[in-house]
């Protein structure tokens, strides 16, 4: 049998599926839910292997034509708190000030998107601006279905700038501060912050993401999380609970630079997100409870609602 935690997180592969499967077995009347959701949450290799030879292609290729000072994965699959399917893998590219991309510093930012993306198209015609980055697709039904590529300057005394072509400004934001917080959190959790915060994004996904952006459970996950860190189904019950309250809050970017990471949604918005938080902790709540009675069928049932097919059968 197995000599660890039955709900202690770490990666799940293919290789783990006979593992999962005894597992599941051998837990009457104990759902982890960690392990319901299985590896469907989690990216596998062949979609790590084919995102990397993606997003080093593009890096090569912006090298190549502009001077940097340097570039790098960010957002939630550098956090490793991406869920699949892959899409909006962001890679930050720092122009140098000092050489010919420089002075687009100065202009408006607009500018540096519209160069960037003349530039990308070069190579993927379909290559498009998008907000703050462009995206480069791949199509819905591929297993990487999209990368962004944002424009950033350094900034001193830390992070960077990147184009808000909306605002007509350039935005302060520091995503590898943001990695090391998440960094920070996951080991205070015993590990358990990073699968969590995919689980809830899972969550969010399947109900349409009422929440945007995803980022902000994560902002909402850094601070309510605490340890000790509970059982997966008792912490995602209590994460809908209070989230559903606290979604009208100013939540400010973990970094310190960024604003409030809750200005996306409007007022109306927010109210439908807390609605659906509302139901989603309901159904959770009910899964729990059929758990502990060891009715892990419904339990299975009410699960399948917030995971979707992303839930593994018991």
């Amino acid at each position: 049998m197995l000599d660890r935690d039955p709900c202690t997180p770490r990666q799940i592969g293919l290789a783990d599926a006979q593992e999962i499967q005894i597992l599941l077995q051998s837990l009457p009347g104990r759902l982890c839910a960690r392990y319901l959701v299985g590896d469907n949450l989690e990216i596998t290799q062949t979609e790590q292997d084919l995102a990397k030879a993606r997003h080093a292609a593009i890096r090569d290729f912006v090298k190549k034509h502009w001077h940097l000072t340097d570039d790098f994965l960010t957002g939630s699959y550098r956090r490793d708190t991406k869920t699949k399917k892959l899409k909006d893998i962001d890679i930050f590219v720092v122009i140098d000030l000092d050489g010919p991309q420089g002075p687009f510093r100065e202009q408006a930012p607009i500018q540096v998107i519209d160069a960037l993306e003349t530039l990308l198209r070069r190579k993927w015609p379909d290559a498009r601006r998008d907000g703050m980055a462009v995206v480069i697709p791949y199509g819905p039904d591929d297993e990487v279905m999209s990368i962004d590529v944002v424009p950033a300057f350094a900034r001193q005394g830390g992070g960077y700038f990147i184009p808000n072509p909306s605002a007509g400004s350039w935005l302060a934001t520091n995503p590898k501060q943001h990695h090391e917080l998440s960094i920070v959190k996951n080991e205070e959790c015993g590990g358990k912050y990073v699968p969590f915060v995919k689980m809830i994004k899972g969550i969010n996904r399947e109900l349409g993401e009422p929440v945007a952006p995803s980022f902000l459970l994560e902002v909402m996950a850094l601070e309510m999380s605490k340890p000790p860190f509970g059982r997966y189904q008792d912490e995602i019950v209590m994460f809908l609970a209070t989230a559903a309250e606290r979604i009208f809050d100013v939540w400010p970017d973990p970094a310190g630079l960024g604003g409030d990471v809750n200005a996306v949604m409007n007022a109306t918005q927010k109210r439908l997100a807390a609605d659906a938080l509302t139901q989603a902790q309901a159904i959770a709540e009910r899964a729990v409870d059929l758990a502990d009675d060891e009715q892990e069928r419904a339990a299975y049932e009410q699960w399948k609602k917030l995971f979707g097919a992303r839930m593994t059968r018991p």
